[in-house]
Order: structure tokens, then sequence, then C-alpha cells
């Protein structure tokens, strides 16, 4: 498996921004990938204060001359704490854009990201730039919530079964070639509440249940093999009774994962602008950095 060539960490100069660009650091020394650091100097901010200021703003420092100072500044600091090189890119526009077209430009294999800002709602994801650049991204973006204190070493990788969830697997298997990953399916029975309230004996629904375990078990052993990761490195579990976010926080929990990688959408898509109703709920509920999978796999 080709290993990372590039990878964009964002930033917005604040404190969690500076743990993504940690991360970003950790994951390019396993590959000898380049790390850009790249800090979006708002567009309509900056006519905003000129227009407020009128000629008053004419003998303020420029803003974009103290942005750079300050991206050179956390530039550096990186370098010097992990001993290689940073490249650094000012630009101007919305966020969200300017962050994508540039993963794009750099042929970025991964954009990292804080999900916690210098704004007043620091702790909201879902609506966020983290939560749209995701949304917006053909690259796959990496959501940072804890300081990386050490290499990821077990990764939780919920799949359901659609071409969303199969490349999520490829993507954590790239990204990280030395980490554990859980493989999970949430077994959902739809048909089960029906089944009961017609008078279906509880013996048959319990094959009922028992059957769709099986099939679920033999799949992910099939998507397993199918990826190519060492056995020792790829372990399945197959769990019910609950909705599908709330299963996979509770495994996150249960077996210590560091983070989650998960496909951008579930089998029930509607739109490349929408996320997955799952993903969204893991974005805002679990404690774990989330690895989001922009692609699908035919």
């Amino acid at each position: 498996m080709e290993p990372l060539r590039s990878i964009v960490a964002a930033t917005d100069l604040s404190a969690p921004s500076r743990h993504a660009a940690d991360r970003a650091m950790q994951l390019a020394q396993g590959s000898d990938a380049a790390v850009h650091l790249v800090h979006v100097l708002g567009s309509s901010a900056l006519d905003d204060l000129k227009r407020w200021l009128g000629a008053a703003a004419d003998a303020l420092p420029a803003p974009d001359d103290e942005a750079r100072q300050r991206l050179h500044e956390q530039a550096s600091e990186l370098a010097l704490r992990h001993g290689s090189a940073v490249n650094e890119h000012l630009v101007a526009g919305h966020p969200v854009d300017a962050l994508t077209r540039q993963a794009e430009q750099l042929q970025a294999d991964l954009l990292v990201t804080g999900t916690r800002g210098a704004g007043f709602l620091r702790g909201v994801v879902i609506g966020s730039t983290a939560e749209r650049l995701a949304r917006r991204s053909q690259r796959p973006v990496l959501m940072v919530r804890q300081v990386a204190h050490e290499p990821y070493r077990h990764v939780l990788v919920p799949v359901d079964f659609s071409p969303w969830s199969a490349a999520a697997l490829d993507t954590a298997a790239r990204v990280l070639p030395h980490a554990t990953l859980l493989l999970m399916h949430a077994v959902e029975l739809p048909y089960e509440g029906k089944l009961r309230l017609a008078g279906v004996d509880g013996s048959v629904v319990a094959r009922y249940r028992a059957q769709a375990r099986r099939e679920a078990q033999q799949r992910l052993q099939q998507m397993a093999e199918r990826s190519g990761v060492p056995s020792q490195r790829l372990r399945t579990i197959v769990v019910e009774g609950g909705d599908p976010w709330m299963l996979i926080a509770q495994q996150e929990q249960e077996h210590d994962c560091d983070l989650i990688a998960i496909g951008k959408h579930g089998r029930h898509a509607l739109e490349d602008l929408l996320l997955g109703s799952t993903t969204r709920m893991v974005l805002s509920e679990c404690s774990a950095d989330v690895l989001v999978s922009t692609s699908q796999t035919a």
C-alpha cells in the first residue's frame, strides 16, 4: 500500500489547531510525507474591518502581516519539536473553500484539522468548519480532538458494507500502517419488532437474529481478507442492540480506541453535500479523534 506523500494541516493559530498540526507531523514521520501548514485569512473579515475603520485602518498593521508572522512562528515551533521541515501557506478566502482548494493543489493524501477553534462556540463540532470540511473535501479528513501524546494504537472502523465503509478501511490501513484495526458491524434487525407484534414465536426471532449475526461475521471476514491488512493487525466484532452511533461509542470506550475511521456516508446517503446521520453523531458524541474517508470503493 502506497505511503502518505503529502499532508495538509489546517490551523487557525489556536491551541486546538496546534494539537492537530502535531498529529500531522507525527503521521508524517512514519511515512516521510511533506507537511503543509495552511492558515486561511478570511477575506470578508478583512473587508469588514477596513469598512468599519475607514481611513484609520491605514495606520494599523496589515492583518496578513501579523497572520504570516504567527504562522511562521507556529511552523518553526513544529519543525523544532519534531525535527523535520514544515511548509507554510497563508491563503485568503472562505476557510472551507480555501482549505479544500489548497488540499487539491497540493495533492494532499490527508487533510488534518482540529475540531475546536478560537470562537465562542469552541465545543461545537456539528456545523463547524471541521464538519463542513468533511462534507466538501475530496481528500480524507482527520479531525483531531486529543493531544498527540503517542501514535494511534487502536482504531475502530465501523462498517455497514457500503462502498463508503469499505473505503474507510482502506484509508485507515494506509494512514495508519502499524495500528491495530477493529473492524466492527452493528447488526440492525429492522423487522424484529413487527415479527413480535405479529405473534411470531420467540425462537423464530432468535434464529433470525443469529442468522443475521453469522452473515455479518462472514462479510466482515471477507472484507478483512480483501483489505490485505495482516491478520495480526485486524480484529472483527459484531454487535447489536441499539442505534449504530451508540454502539460505536460503546465499542470506542470498551476497546480503548484512540481513533475512529468512518465513511462519509452509509448505505442511505442522499447526496455528497450531506454527511450520513451515523457519521454526524459519531463526530458529535464520541471522544476519540475521527478519520473521515471521503471516497467510496466500487
